[in-house]
């Protein structure tokens, strides 16, 4: 304990005013005043605390960057998502996005949450795309009970938020199946029902080509589908941004295109007014 505490104080500069006793007839020794500690930033101070003494706790959740103010109003908003990762080649997708400075909104099956899928989930946080709700296993969620409905968004909710610090404030239903009971147990936890505006058909069609020549279509405000467990789909990621790269489109997450959600309520796609 002494030991810690004496690598802390050399660490942190710290010091403290030295005081003596004086024998008789002898001068009163001077004291010395305590300097200020040096002002070091909390990350600094743990990465020279972890220098000097190994386990010491590091962030367990990852970062995400600062929000960005993004005006659809005046710029051509889509929103890219990705249904029922992370999958093998999910990374891919991300590189692709990154070499586009394009944001996109993954909507995780919670089973998919593993050891080995984990660091995906916290290079998204890191690299500003967002994380929705897509259920734990995919059923159809209007065919479920009560009791079977609130498992699959809980436990999903749970998966991620173990791994990444995350809470989702978003979800897409399987299938874009729902109901009242739904939208009841979405708003009960806080979620907007997120659905689409352009479906790429990738889960019928595995055609890179002609997925890629399905988003050229994508409008203004539109909210596109595919899925990033088909390598089609992965491959497809790269033809499909250079395109609307080519349209001047900017790449958006779901919560930046709409703006303020309603826990519970449906959106397909952000039609607005813009502005000059």
């Amino acid at each position: 304990m002494r030991l810690g505490l004496v690598l802390l104080m050399a660490v942190t500069g710290c010091s403290t005013a030295i005081t003596g006793t004086a024998a008789p007839g002898a001068p009163a020794p001077r004291s010395i005043p305590a300097l200020p500690p040096p002002a070091v930033d909390p990350a600094t101070l743990a990465q020279r605390l972890s220098a000097i003494q190994p386990g010491w706790p590091r962030p367990r959740y990852p970062v995400a960057p600062h929000a960005r103010e993004i005006d659809c109003r005046r710029l051509k908003c889509v929103a890219l998502t990705f249904d029922d990762g992370p999958g093998d080649e999910t990374g891919q997708v991300l590189d692709a996005l990154a070499q586009h400075g394009a944001k996109a909104t993954f909507y995780i099956v919670g089973k998919m949450v593993t050891e080995k899928t984990a660091g995906l989930l916290r290079r998204m946080v890191t690299e500003g795309h967002e994380l929705g709700n897509h259920s734990w296993d995919h059923p159809s969620l209007p065919s479920l009970s009560s009791d079977g409905l609130k498992s699959q968004l809980v436990r999903t909710q749970h998966a991620v938020g173990q791994v990444t610090g995350v809470r989702m404030r978003t979800m897409r239903p399987p299938y874009g199946a729902t109901n009242r009971s739904v939208a009841a147990m979405t708003r009960r936890y806080g979620m907007a029902q997120i659905m689409w505006g352009l479906d790429t058909l990738d889960w019928r069609d595995r055609n890179s080509d002609l997925v890629a020549k399905r988003c050229q279509k994508a409008k203004e405000g539109d909210v596109i589908l595919m899925h990033d467990i088909h390598a089609s789909t992965v491959r497809a990621v790269p033809m499909l941004l250079d395109m609307l790269d080519a349209k001047g489109f900017t790449y958006v997450t779901v919560t930046e295109l709409f703006g303020r959600l309603t826990p519970g309520q449906e959106y397909f796609h952000a039609r607005k007014e813009r502005t000059a």
